[in-house]
């Protein structure tokens, strides 16, 4: 039986690949309770695992919920099953990256901003058509989309179901960064080796402090950083005596 998410460590970088390119890797329920499975081992791996991607395999990131699935009465392990996965990953203690090419529509929109970061290849789209299909949405994007780009923008893409460019996601802040298409996974692999480069600590704890302060007025925010923070890295001795050698 074909994995429906496949699993690559590279140099500490944990490669999930939505794994149905026949389907345009349409999101369904055993999909989701592969990447479940996962996220619950990766979350447990701190100290081997510094970031993860997830990123689609074939011809896009993925072109959303399987309309076959809920036309068949998709049968979840329990209610708001795919939401709850997608809590689970922006949950992870590592930073996670969405790395989209070709189509993110709706519910693979929905998954992409679990990332901390997206970054695109050019010939990426991304759209919300729960309007097209009299959908509303349960797995978080009209919360973290509007966190993400604005409220302005998002309730524009939320009304129009317009189709945008990795380039217009570029400018409205949605992706981070846009590679080209014929060495997409390699430039997202060095976009994350350039990451790794730092105090794998340091990331964890930043993250931990972006999403701690989410919501809070800036006072609250300044008080969370000094309390709430992880302080110096077990690295922290190793890594500065290795400048002062170079200088």
């Amino acid at each position: 039986m074909t994995d429906l998410v496949i699993r690559q460590d590279i140099d500490g970088i944990a490669l999930l690949t939505l794994n149905r390119p026949d389907k345009l890797n349409a999101l369904n329920v055993a999909l989701f309770k592969e990447l479940h499975a996962h996220a619950e081992d990766i979350a447990c791996q701190p100290d081997e695992i510094g970031c993860v991607v997830i990123k689609g395999a074939g011809r896009c990131f993925s072109a959303g919920h399987d309309l076959g699935d809920i036309a068949a009465g998709e049968k979840l392990p329990r209610p708001n099953f795919q939401a709850k996965v997608i809590e689970v990953l922006t949950q992870l203690p590592q930073p996670v990256i969405s790395a989209v090419h070709g189509h993110c529509y709706t519910g693979a929109l929905e998954l992409a901003l679990a990332g901390d970061l997206i970054v695109a290849s050019a010939n990426a789209k991304f759209a919300d058509t729960h309007g097209k299909w009299a959908l509303q949405p349960v797995w978080g994007i009209s919360q973290r989309l509007p966190r993400k780009i604005g409220n302005a923008k998002a309730t524009e893409m939320m009304l129009t179901a317009r189709t945008y460019t990795a380039a217009q996601a570029l400018d409205m802040g949605l992706v981070v960064q846009v590679f080209n298409d014929d060495a997409f996974e390699a430039e997202v692999v060095a976009y994350c080796r350039e990451m790794l480069e730092n105090s794998w600590h340091s990331l964890r704890g930043y993250k931990a402090l972006l999403s701690g302060t989410d919501g809070m007025s800036l006072t609250e925010g300044l008080a969370f950083e000094v309390y709430n923070g992880a302080g110096t890295g077990p690295d922290m001795a190793e890594r500065v005596a290795g400048f002062s050698k170079k200088n």
